[in-house]
């Protein structure tokens, strides 16, 4: 009921804007549904603080199930700022610093070039090089994670090369999950998703929430996530955009926050290296604001998904500016960006891995809306 209250008082308070919004919001998706076929889209957005919903097309074509803002999404690695924001509780608890070493924890790895990198490199892609996805080769299994990561040949130095992967950030998670000595899903649970009341964000979807959770859809076949090797870590959550529009709203004004995430939220927006106009935190890539479509369609471009980038190590610092992610498995696509200057903040989820420049277009066009 809250959320719903939320939603009129947008359209009941702010009847012109909330026209304009929805014009907006619907110029944006709908010929984009149109052009990639995507079955379902839901949208939100936030404004001081204020909810508003737009949800397009089916969740399931099998069933003819709605999108609406209680449907359940595969994130993909938008999964990454939550390990991000997990990781930082556990720094604010003191059992995890960004300047140890994987042997402090993996004492397994000690004396290979991996623990040349600090958990830093890990949780930021600059360890020296690890590629996006695991090798087919690589088992999925301790012995087989162990096994890749003390062959691993690095390409540079830590902090001289940032590419983007699974690996170096599935590390960093299972690093932090290990420094809390704790399940992994178990640790997100208790100590990132109930504290920030995310009572429909799940790492293990239960029986009870299968009904809403989509299907993803690729070359038309209806598709779910596979587990495998630190999926969890890295693209594993699942969530709905009423779930998506709160965690974004923490993400605008941590100082609301109680107890560890107060400074765990606010420490995952600091950036630490700088890769064109991009700079990269735990979790959040970030931009100068105001920004342009073309940086942060560069910023997202396949070259910096999928080649190493020479990148520059920077002053730790909380830039006042634009924060974003994208993500994407097999059948789902999403996109979030958010602004704490101006409060206001975008999450647009889908159940297609469309292509991601159309993402960041939808989205850069609602959010002009927002700031006019």
């Amino acid at each position: 009921m809250k959320r719903l209250a939320l939603a009129f008082a947008v359209s009941c308070c702010l009847p012109v804007f909330a026209a304009d919004l929805r014009g907006a919001v619907d110029q944006a998706i709908q010929p984009l549904m149109a052009e990639y076929d995507v079955p379902g889209v839901a949208v939100a957005v936030t404004v001081n603080g204020k909810t508003s919903f737009f949800n397009y097309g089916l969740a399931s074509k099998e069933s003819n199930t709605p999108v609406s803002e209680n449907t359940l999404f595969e994130l993909g690695s938008v999964s990454k700022t939550f390990t991000a924001t997990l990781a930082a509780v556990a720094i604010v608890e003191n059992k995890l610093s960004l300047d140890d070493h994987p042997s402090r924890y993996m004492p397994q790895l000690k004396g290979h070039a991996v623990d040349k990198a600090t958990v830093l490199n890990l949780g930021t892609y600059t360890a020296g090089g690890f590629p996006l996805q695991f090798p087919d080769a690589v088992k999925n299994d301790e012995a087989g994670m162990l096994a890749y990561f003390r062959n691993w040949k690095p390409k540079a130095k830590p902090g001289k090369l940032r590419e983007y992967s699974n690996p170096s950030l599935g590390l960093f998670g299972h690093i932090t999950e290990l420094a809390l000595k704790e399940d992994f899903a178990d640790a997100m649970q208790q100590r990132v998703l109930s504290p920030l009341g995310l009572t429909s964000t799940y790492i293990n979807v239960p029986e009870s929430a299968m009904p809403n959770y989509a299907w993803g859809y690729d070359k038309d076949k209806p598709v779910r996530m596979r587990p495998d090797l630190f999926s969890e870590q890295t693209y594993g959550v699942r969530t709905t955009t009423a779930d998506m529009i709160r965690y974004l709203q923490a993400n605008l004004e941590p100082a609301k926050l109680d107890g560890t995430l107060r400074p765990a939220i606010a420490s995952t927006h600091i950036g630490y290296f700088r890769t064109g106009l991009m700079t990269q935190g735990l979790g959040w890539e970030q931009f100068a604001y105001p920004t342009s479509l073309e940086n942060l369609l560069d910023g997202n471009s396949s070259k910096m998904l999928l080649e190493g980038n020479a990148t520059k190590r920077i002053t730790p610092q909380a830039e006042s500016g634009l924060y974003d992610k994208t993500g994407s498995t097999r059948g789902f696509g999403a996109y979030v960006l958010f602004v704490p200057e101006k409060k206001i903040g975008v999450v647009i989820l889908a159940n297609k891995n469309y292509p991601i420049p159309a993402r960041v277009k939808a989205a850069h066009a609602i959010l002009t809306q927002l700031e006019n």
